[in-house]
């Protein structure tokens, strides 16, 4: 979790391979994605509540099918995302065609963006992408790179604590099947203390972290106190 990745390095094959498989059924509320599209409005009210989305540039950065992407372009975002996974951003770039919702869909890598558009964006999201790269920080201080002075950072990942592996990886994926096994691995989860850490070599201000808590038996998600298993947090650039 903490090598160091080279700049468009920074990403695992397997990992890439491992969500391009679920391409074909990303936009399926029934298929493997199931508990991503439950995620998904809480997601976007985080972002909707702490950042003005009509009107703004916006970046989604590992944006898989597009799922936050096009709910950002609805509010009236100017939405770019970007991913690494070329099968998933071809699904993403089809469903906005049928979607008619306009969103810039990319396969380059964030660390790249960085370079060709430093302070370009207003609000920057990164959602379920972080526990699944070699060099987190990197990730960061692209994203931080890419906002304009006073933007902010808009991340979601998973806790590393015991109730994260046995929610997370032994429920979500063995037991009731809700993800496919393999999906997470528990050394790549991230302590909120890490993720301040990065931000602060970043150059972000913390500005929140919250819980998000998937309820399976309603197939809905919410924000919650508690951040010992999925958690949200927004990270501000200073002016």
């Amino acid at each position: 979790m903490t090598a160091t990745a080279s700049k468009g390095d920074n990403y695992r094959q397997q990992e890439l391979d491992k969500f391009a498989a679920l391409a074909n059924r990303w936009w399926d509320p029934q298929g493997p994605q199931k508990p991503l599209h439950a995620l998904n409005p809480a997601r976007l009210g985080y972002v909707a509540e702490r950042a003005s989305l009509a009107g703004s540039r916006v970046l989604d950065v590992g944006c898989g099918g597009g799922l936050l992407s096009e709910s950002m372009a609805k509010a009236g975002a100017d939405v770019t995302a970007i991913d690494l996974a070329d099968d998933l951003v071809k699904v993403a770039r089809l469903h906005s065609l049928e979607s008619g919702v306009k969103v810039d869909y990319r396969v380059q890598a964030v660390e790249a963006l960085a370079d060709e558009q430093p302070g370009a964006f207003d609000v920057v999201t990164c959602m379920e992408m972080l526990e699944h790269v070699p060099d987190p920080g990197a990730i960061l201080q692209a994203c931080a790179t890419l906002l304009k002075p006073g933007g902010r950072l808009f991340v979601s990942t998973l806790n590393r604590t015991p109730a994260a592996f046995a929610l997370a990886i032994v429920g979500a994926e063995y037991i009731a099947r809700l993800l496919p096994t393999g999906t997470h691995s528990y050394s790549d989860f991230i302590k909120p203390s890490e993720l301040a850490a990065w931000l602060r070599a970043a150059g972000l201000e913390l500005e929140d972290v919250s819980g998000l808590m998937y309820e399976p038996w309603r197939n809905a998600a919410r924000i919650v106190s508690r951040t010992d298993v999925n958690y949200v947090a927004c990270a501000l650039k200073p002016a």
